[in-house]
């Protein structure tokens, strides 16, 4: 335990604390992709559902949780960090025990639900947890930590899922998740809670047409090929979900104690991070899911060996995370995006042109796939300290909770775009599977060119921080997360516009 200058109180050790935010983000992220290879051997557990039923497992984790992501990080603002994280975390364990029970799908469906809302919860609560509790000067290398963790469970989830299937059966991918979720939820307790707000709880009428804007966004996406593109059911999804939010944001703005911060967007490098981190959830999650479903439905592997054949990237993209954020992203979160990318988009196109029926592991499925885990790393690490360093200490859990909204909401659009593009009949032949590459690859590129403009970031000489001559007028910056990080790591000021100040 160390001192907190902050409040006088102790600090959890730094490895305590990695491992409480890491595990949080790690389950959350790993229940939207772990269960996606379950739904064949669902149906054999609940044969009465049709297959339309059962994808609705997958599908109400995701709405779920991307329309409470937003609403969780205002929260946790507001009621602290360690007790939305243990309500969170009780949640989610509470529901996978449920999901891994159920009786029948309806049952299942209400523990998927409820087990999104733990997740939504945890992640904004958990990032809160790492940046108040870590020393200042460890906060880099921590944020890439835990974007070490969200890169190996989105990696994972679909070759983890695969192999826990066909060894136990589709119960064991929620099994999984209660011995992990106990020992954080005992281990939350080493961090110290943090004093309720006084400004009371945010607007719930605000936070309601938040989360159902969200949800019926991501529900007209997910659903879009199913329903019909231009059908009314997903014109009324996306319409009615386009007016929610645009009500939630106009009350927002009006609201003494509003659901969402639209004031963050003042911030030059949040609003950026909010765009990359679209393009980039959909980036990721066509290219992840479309891996899983080439080696099983094309090249006939198994559930198990497509799931081991994916874990070397899934390590790389966690080490390259790591290693990223201790040297390169909190000062530079500009490079560690545009070559991440870069990364991807290589990888993607080597995929895309070079797919064939023909099994091509050694020669260019792992070698693509190294490449493509350590873009998935370093563009993870990058946005998410550009996103986190770019507010002031009291609006990280808010800050990171909306961000990480924003690239559910462009993962979704990823899997949509995946679903629309590849046959509705398993086909043997590569060119539906190389298309849905080229999307990634394209979002992939708007995401690590967005990244370009990201405020760059230096080590001021001597110790000096703020742009220049500020120390010498002795005027002083706004207290945000980078500013914090001391001396030896303080930002340049970023380029201000009316349009991206900084919020006050």
């Amino acid at each position: 335990m160390v001192r907190n200058p902050a409040d006088g109180a102790e600090r959890p050790s730094y490895p305590v604390v990695v491992t409480l935010a890491a595990g949080a983000i790690f389950l959350s992220i790993l229940d939207a992709t772990v269960a996606n290879l379950a739904v064949t051997d669902m149906h054999d557990s609940f044969p009465g559902a049709s297959v339309t039923d059962l994808t609705w497992v997958i599908s109400l984790y995701a709405i779920v949780f991307a329309s409470f992501l937003a609403p969780a990080g205002r929260l946790a603002d507001v009621v602290g960090r360690r007790r939305l994280y243990a309500v969170g975390m009780g949640l989610f364990t509470a529901a996978s025990l449920l999901c891994a029970v159920a009786p029948g799908l309806p049952a299942l469906l209400i523990a998927r639900g409820v087990q999104g809302l733990g997740a939504a919860a945890m992640i904004p609560a958990s990032l809160a947890v790492l940046l108040v509790d870590v020393t200042p000067r460890r906060r880099g290398a921590a944020i890439g930590l835990w974007s070490a963790a969200a890169s190996a469970a989105a990696a994972v989830g679909p070759s983890l899922g695969g192999i826990l299937i066909d060894a136990v059966g589709w119960r064991a991918v929620f099994f999984i998740n209660i011995p992990l979720g106990v020992a954080l939820l005992v281990g939350i307790r080493a961090v110290r809670g943090s004093a309720r707000g006084n400004q009371g709880l945010p607007d719930v009428l605000g936070t309601l047409l938040l989360a159902a804007g969200t949800g019926l966004v991501v529900l007209g996406i997910t659903r879009g090929q199913e329903w019909g593109w231009g059908g009314p059911r997903v014109a009324g999804c996306l319409a009615a979900g386009a007016a929610l939010l645009a009500s939630a944001l106009v009350r927002a703005g009006r609201h003494p104690r509003p659901a969402l911060r639209t004031g963050l967007w003042r911030s030059r490098d949040f609003a950026l991070a909010n765009l990359v981190s679209f393009f980039f959830g959909a980036a990721l999650y066509a290219w992840l899911l479309v891996g899983a479903l080439f080696l099983v439905e094309v090249w006939q592997y198994s559930r198990t060996a497509a799931g081991v054949s994916m874990i070397p990237s899934a390590l790389l993209s966690a080490s390259v995370a790591a290693l990223v954020g201790r040297s390169l992203g909190r000062r530079r979160p500009h490079l560690a995006v545009f070559w991440g990318a870069t990364a991807l988009v290589v990888a993607e196109l080597w995929l895309g042109l070079t797919l064939s029926s023909q099994p091509a592991l050694w020669s260019m499925w792992i070698p693509v796939g190294l490449l493509g885990g350590a873009g998935i790393g370093a563009i993870s690490t990058g946005v998410n300290s550009a996103a986190a360093l770019s507010v002031k200490p009291a609006d990280f859990a808010g800050a990171t909770g909306l961000n990480m909204a924003v690239r559910q909401i462009g993962g979704a659009l990823g899997v949509a775009a995946l679903a629309a593009i590849l046959p509705a009949q398993t086909s043997p032949e590569p060119g539906p599977y190389s298309r849905v590459v080229f999307f990634s690859c394209a979002a992939a590129a708007v995401a690590g060119l967005l990244g370009l403009g990201f405020s760059q970031r230096r080590r001021g000489r001597r110790g000096s921080s703020g742009p220049p001559g500020t120390a010498a007028r002795g005027a002083a910056a706004p207290a945000t997360a980078a500013d914090a990080c001391g001396p030896a790591a303080a930002p340049l000021a970023p380029r201000r516009s009316p349009l991206f100040r900084r919020p006050s």
